[in-house]
Formats: structure tokens, C-alpha cells, sequence
């Protein structure tokens, strides 16, 4: 009987949880304050991504290959073999780490990427309000 006791008041208990989370998913500190933090956001989540992702790709392709039988440099080879992968994935998320973090943004953060899509929009239509007022009559 104690048991049941225990599990009947765990379970309780993981509701409130439950609904604690709801209540801060839903409050105004998950609401953007601001395109600019928006973007910082955005920014820094593709950036992690890319870099974890890209990583963790080299790394493993790198396991792949064993030491070659001449011309290894040794530990000072491994050690900026390291550093020149850690700049490589850098490189590659910064020019295409979005393509894969973008879906994950708007999923992760979709109060966020709506803040950045109307800014994305509002730029657009005004671009063409501009190019409108160039047009000759």
C-alpha cells in the first residue's frame, strides 16, 4: 500500500512539473524582446550547430585514415591537425551551417523565427517599394 501511495504522489508531482514548464514555455521571457536579439540568437544557434556538426564529421572521417608511413609530423602534426579542424568546421558553418540549422531554429525557437521572418518580410516589400519609386512613369 505504500507504494502505490509513493507512486500516486510521484505522479502528482510530475504533473506540477509538467505544468511549471508549460507556464515558462508560454511566458514573456521566451518571447523576443527585439530583431536584433532575434538574429543574435539565430546567429549563435546555426553557428553551434554548424561547428558541432561539421566537428564531429571531420573527426570521424579523420579516424577513419591511419598515420602514413612517412611524412608524419608527429605530435606537433596532431596537435594543429586539431586546430586546423576546429577552423574548418568554423568555416563551413559559417557558409552553409543554415541549411541544416534553420529547420532546427524554427522548431527550437518558433517565437523567434517568426520575429525574424515578418523582419525578413518587411524588408523585402520595402526593397520593392523602393524599386518602385525608380520606375519612370
Amino acid at each position: 500500500m505504500n507504494l502505490v501511495n509513493q507512486v500516486a504522489s510521484s505522479t502528482y508531482d510530475l504533473s506540477k512539473v509538467d505544468r511549471q514548464a508549460n507556464r515558462f514555455e508560454k511566458s514573456a521571457v521566451n518571447q523576443p524582446k527585439s530583431v536584433e536579439e532575434a538574429q543574435e540568437l539565430h546567429d549563435t544557434f546555426s553557428n553551434f550547430i554548424g561547428e558541432t556538426f561539421y566537428g564531429q564529421m571531420i573527426k570521424s572521417m579523420r579516424s577513419t585514415v591511419d598515420k602514413p608511413a612517412y611524412f608524419h609530423g608527429g605530435k606537433g602534426e596532431e596537435v594543429f591537425q586539431s586546430q586546423l579542424d576546429q577552423q574548418l568546421a568554423q568555416e563551413w558553418a559559417t557558409e552553409s551551417g543554415d541549411r541544416f540549422a534553420e529547420p532546427m531554429f524554427k522548431q527550437q525557437f518558433p517565437d523567434h523565427a517568426k520575429v525574424l521572418e515578418e523582419a525578413r518580410q518587411a524588408a523585402a516589400a520595402e526593397s520593392l517599394d523602393d524599386l518602385n519609386a525608380l520606375r519612370r512613369f
